[in-house]
């Protein structure tokens, strides 16, 4: 009897092999939903940044620049409604103004900062 010796995994085995599975497992759950939340800050924080592209553009390619103070607006864009303000204000040099451009996001505004011709 002794020189016997049994095949498989003893119940001991079989739990602690189950539990290593069940935390692993537990761990790419987790991990699977921080990268779709991430994907979704990211797509959202990428549309603002190209608003916010885009309202640069209109501003450096508008003739008359912008009055100094604040303003704000709302656009449409990747099928959304985006809320910005653009801050322009003089610079040292009295040639260049200074236009600050934010994009309101759910997480934190994408901002752009450009500098072009005050005539």
């Amino acid at each position: 009897m002794s020189g016997r010796r049994a095949n498989g995994f003893t119940l001991l085995e079989m739990l602690v092999a189950l539990a290593v599975f069940s935390l692993a497992a537990l761990a790419l759950l987790r991990l699977e939903g921080a990268t779709v939340r991430q994907t979704g800050e990211l797509d959202e924080r990428m549309i603002a940044q190209l608003v916010a592209r885009n309202l640069a553009v209109e501003t450096l390619t508008d003739p008359a620049p912008p009055p100094i103070g604040a303003n704000a607006g709302e656009t449409v864009n990747g099928g959304r409604r985006w809320r910005w303000s653009r801050v322009t204000s003089r610079t040292p040099d009295q040639r260049l103004v200074r236009v600050d451009i934010s994009v309101a996001t759910a997480r934190a505004p994408a901002v752009l900062t450009i500098v072009r011709p005050a005539t």
